[in-house]
């Protein structure tokens, strides 16, 4: 099986007729949208010339974004995605006129467009003058934008040396995964050293990211930094509140889950190199098995996800496997026609099937928003999760039933170390960044507050279930770096999806609907879309009936422990 990414459908090459042309085009429909908004052109042009720039530009971003993820010493790419962005900065000092054009537009009469619409007369109302938007803009190339990249570049070039061997830092994470305590440990001991090695760099970086933001957050007349991100992932404040307060009253649950662990493994209670530690006894899980699971249980409930699953792997959407150069962790983006591509770091291991299926459930939501227009088809953070939990679900709770009770137990825990990372290690992230802000506005944070914030969050969150802890997971995150609040939506797409399935799998109607919902996910603020389904996201209790559905799971390992 190849386990590369097949790039030549997008483009042969940055020196080929077809990239150029791409790349002319692009040029020409951002020059075409200046004219429209600075003329008299009707909504409907403005909107269609947007969508056609949509189109155009999606296999650009993706086939540069690929190259460079995939090995970042790909200098030309690297280079070209620079000039990308630079290109890019002629819609973005467009971009204040786009959206006062459209906060001046009647949202009855802009059809299904009625979103944009709506968020651009609240966006308007944040806007700096037009010349501090374009320099804002401009600036951002040399500063946020170029801080995300040090980081980026820096953290994919880190090794650390476990008994004697240099390993990038993907495969020194990968250890964690283990049977053995002590492979675990010294794997813990020597990233910890690495990140030590690295620290000064990536603390100016987070410094200049929140820095940058904070600044402009408040000439923009934002009263929190936070209220950007609601804004971008359509939720309300209450929403948030309501998930955050199920998530606290939920941490006594995942504190007895790490306890149950911490019992199985002989210890009185975890270290954190214990989290990711298997429990039971399992088999490895080649790259084909992995193929053929996943394709078989989705098609159980979601024929299309299964279809989409096997078009990935036949028509080589992803890269797979782990190495020197290329950035940890997964991501599925979409290049355009319903297609994606998809990043990972596979390891043999349950929890590598777990992560393969939920990047290509996020596939599944890029096939289904081909449907509605391009400018529709930017989803929140919040419902960008939806298909890729259930995708993530179907696959688990399969394995669940099929496994024998060893495995079960340890797939069972595979589960749950994933869903107590999106809830409990999720809301450490959201504590940790939200102290960042509050002091950043004061002045520049060194190393050393950076890890005393961070473990004073993991312990908030972890509470007593941990003796020890992280103290660089703000250096480990590129989210830190390259967005703000990137954390909260993950807990919200996980007890969002789980509903989702509950709701598919008991009633088949709705089954029958979970493409549409996907497909119009763009095109609603978080709250409606979910009202159309019968969900309140303002309640708590809509957030715990996701949630049960993980105490269940805490029962079920315990009886199997």
């Amino acid at each position: 099986m190849e386990t590369t990414w097949d790039l030549t459908p997008l483009f042969p090459g940055l020196e080929s007729p077809e990239f150029q042309a791409a790349w002319d085009g692009v040029g020409k429909r951002i020059h075409q949208l200046k004219e429209l908004v600075e003329g008299e052109a009707s909504l409907g042009e403005v909107l269609a010339t947007l969508d056609a720039l949509t189109d155009e530009a999606t296999p650009l971003w993706a086939y540069l974004y690929a190259r460079f993820s995939a090995d970042t010493g790909d200098e030309a790419a690297l280079a070209k995605l620079s000039e990308l962005e630079v290109l890019f900065l002629d819609f973005a000092r467009i971009r204040p006129r786009l959206t006062r054009y459209l906060a001046l537009q009647d949202p009855e009469e802009a059809g299904p467009y009625r979103i944009l619409v709506e968020e651009a007369k609240e966006e308007a109302l944040h806007m700096m003058p037009e010349g501090e938007e374009v320099l804002a803009a401009e600036l951002s190339l040399s500063g946020r934008q170029a801080w995300a990249k040090l980081h980026e570049n820096l953290t994919s070039q880190i090794t650390a040396v476990v008994d004697g061997e240099e390993l990038p830092l993907t495969k020194v994470r990968n250890l964690y995964f283990r049977p053995e305590e002590e492979v675990r440990r010294k794997a813990y001991q020597a990233e910890l050293k690495a990140w030590e090695a690295h620290q000064v760099p990536l603390a100016y970086a987070l410094n200049g990211v929140k820095g940058e933001a904070s600044v402009v957050n408040r000439r923009r007349g934002y009263r929190e930094d936070l209220e950007p991100s609601l804004h971008k992932n359509r939720i309300t404040k209450k929403a948030l509140s309501a998930l955050l307060e199920a998530v606290r009253e939920s941490l006594p649950l995942f504190r007895r889950y790490y306890l149950l662990k911490a019992k199985a493994l002989g210890k009185e209670r975890l270290d954190w190199w214990d989290l990711f530690a298997p429990i039971g006894k399992g088999r490895r899980w080649t790259l084909e098995e992995a193929r053929d699971f996943i394709r078989e249980k989705l098609a159980t409930l979601v024929p299309q996800a299964a279809e989409v699953a096997e078009a990935a792997f036949r028509e080589r959407w992803m890269d797979l496997l782990p190495r020197k150069g290329k950035v940890g962790g997964a991501y599925c983006m979409p290049r355009g026609g319903g297609k994606s591509l998809i990043l990972a770091n596979y390891e043999e291991s349950f929890e590598s099937v777990s992560t393969l299926a939920h990047e290509l459930g996020h596939a599944y939501h890029n096939l289904a928003l081909a449907q509605v227009p391009a400018s529709l088809r930017e989803v929140p953070m919040t419902l960008a999760e939806t298909a890729s939990i259930m995708n993530e679900t179907l696959v688990v709770e399969a394995a669940l039933k099929e496994a024998s009770p060893e495995e079960g137990l340890l797939i069972l825990d595979a589960y749950l170390q994933g869903a107590a990372q999106v809830v409990v290690d999720i809301y450490s992230r959201f504590l940790f960044e939200s102290w960042v802000f509050t002091r950043r506005k004061a002045r520049e944070l060194s190393p050393r507050e950076f890890k005393e914030l961070m473990l004073k969050a993991q312990q908030e969150a972890y509470g007593e279930a941990l003796a020890s802890h992280h103290p660089y997971m703000w250096a480990v995150k590129g989210h830190y770096y390259g967005a703000d609040f990137y954390n909260y939506p993950y807990t919200f797409g996980l007890l969002f999806g789980l509903a989702v399935y509950q709701e598919a799998k008991e009633d088949p109607g709705f089954a029958e609907q979970y493409g549409e919902l996907l497909a119009s996910s763009g095109m609603y603020r978080a709250k409606e879309l979910a009202a159309r389904h019968g969900f309140d996201l303002e309640s708590p209790a809509f957030w715990q009936k996701g949630l049960k559905v993980l105490a269940d799971r805490v029962e079920e390992y315990e009886r199997r422990l």
